[in-house]
């Protein structure tokens, strides 16, 4: 019944924008931190960005920091990932998730949080 459903991934030139969306389903969106997670190819899947309860404080990886905007919305159990001047190393299977103990801080490392829900994944290209 727990769902988190990604959308709005594909292919992008460097340089460019995509806006990546999750909706939950099935359980209270707003008592939750929400976060992404990304994998590149042969490498392991690390935090990107999260963002607090009711998206009033919002964190990211040392990489992404000043590229990418997470925002939410819990009226319509909603989280999004605004991502600007995409890079190749960019490139991988962006997770959205759910953590369990609720923490967002400034930074998210490779290992963030404790994640107790996963979205299937949407991939992310960027290539010329």
């Amino acid at each position: 019944q727990l769902q988190l459903v990604e959308s709005g991934g594909g292919l992008v030139q460097p340089g460019g924008s995509l806006r990546l969306s999750c909706v939950a389903s099935g359980f209270n969106f707003k008592d939750y931190v929400i976060a992404w997670f990304r994998q590149a190819p042969g490498k392991d899947r690390e935090g990107v960005a999260c963002i607090s309860h009711y998206g009033d404080s919002a964190g990211y990886s040392d990489s992404v920091r000043g590229r990418f905007t997470i925002s939410r919305d819990n009226a319509k159990n909603t989280v999004t990932l605004q991502m600007e001047s995409l890079k190749p190393e960019d490139t991988g299977a962006y997770y959205c998730v759910r953590d369990s103990k609720g923490r967002c801080g400034w930074r998210v490392g490779p290992r963030w949080g404790s994640p107790d829900a996963w979205g299937q994944g949407i991939q992310v290209n960027v290539s010329s």
